[in-house]
């Protein structure tokens, strides 16, 4: 029974993010929507942060996940890095709770948040750069700075997915991954 009343607590913190942001929610919102007592959200949390906290875990894991199934062992590294971040970032668009977030850290600036997101990022650094060090042992890709490289390529990704759509028509998987080789693997030189 305290699994489910865990889960159901988990889910409707989780509703509550995603509709009214970190700093709206509160505990007894989260409550109303669990259709627990508060008293029973503190048999399991702390605080808001607390909770907060094992959400983020939660979807750091899922979209750990999504990239995964992004690789295929048939398809060579600079294909399976372009579908991993795809994966990552299209996953990061289209979840509501993940929009809620980063426009709360980007308008309001929630210390919280701005935590969660950064820890969002790192793990996508991580795991860029775990791919890119096995990459250059199995002699895929030339010798580099595998957090420098992981940066830049996340990066690259995130202007040609969110910035440039501020502006402009989005741009479809394959002229992205197009514009990744003309300009990280070939180089503008003639």
């Amino acid at each position: 029974m305290g699994i489910n009343r865990k889960q159901l607590i988990l889910e409707a913190a989780t509703r509550s993010f995603t509709q009214f942001g970190y700093k709206a929610t509160t505990m007894d919102q989260v409550s109303k929507l669990a259709n627990v007592g508060k008293g029973t959200i503190y048999t399991f949390y702390k605080n808001k942060e607390e909770l907060f906290s094992e959400i983020i875990d939660d979807l750091l894991a899922d979209m750990k996940e999504a990239a995964e199934n992004a690789f295929d062992p048939n398809r060579s590294f600079l294909e399976n890095v372009h579908r991993a971040l795809y994966s990552i970032l299209e996953f990061r668009k289209t979840h509501q709770l993940t929009i809620k977030l980063f426009q709360e850290s980007n308008e309001l600036g929630t210390p919280t948040v701005n935590e969660g997101v950064k820890k969002v990022e790192q793990m996508i650094l991580n795991y860029i750069k775990q791919k890119i060090i096995v990459a250059i042992e199995n002699k895929e890709i030339k010798p580099c700075d595998p957090e420098l490289t992981a940066f830049i390529l996340l990066k690259l990704y995130i202007s040609l997915i969110f910035d440039w759509e501020k502006h402009h028509e989005p741009l479809e998987k394959e002229k992205i991954a197009e514009v990744f080789d003309q300009y990280l693997l070939k180089g503008l030189s003639i």
